[in-house]
């Protein structure tokens, strides 16, 4: 059950580096939106991504896990 362990390990750093994308992506759009709206757009572009990366983030860790206990 080791390969479980190593794919999770894989999945799990793929969405802390999704994550952290995500951040890097939001505060540069703070800095560069001039009205509301655009913010709004620009985050609106963000918030999947997000999802996904947190998606795949929280089933690299139920892989490690599981790979753990077995």
């Amino acid at each position: 059950m080791e390969i479980l362990i190593w794919i999770g390990s894989i999945l799990s750093i793929l969405g802390l580096i999704g994550l952290l994308w995500c951040i890097k992506t939001v505060i540069k759009a703070k800095k560069l939106a001039d009205s509301d709206e655009e913010l709004r757009t620009s985050l609106q572009k963000v918030v999947p991504l997000n999802m996904a990366a947190l998606f795949l983030s929280a089933i690299g860790l139920m892989l490690v896990i599981l790979g753990i206990m077995l």
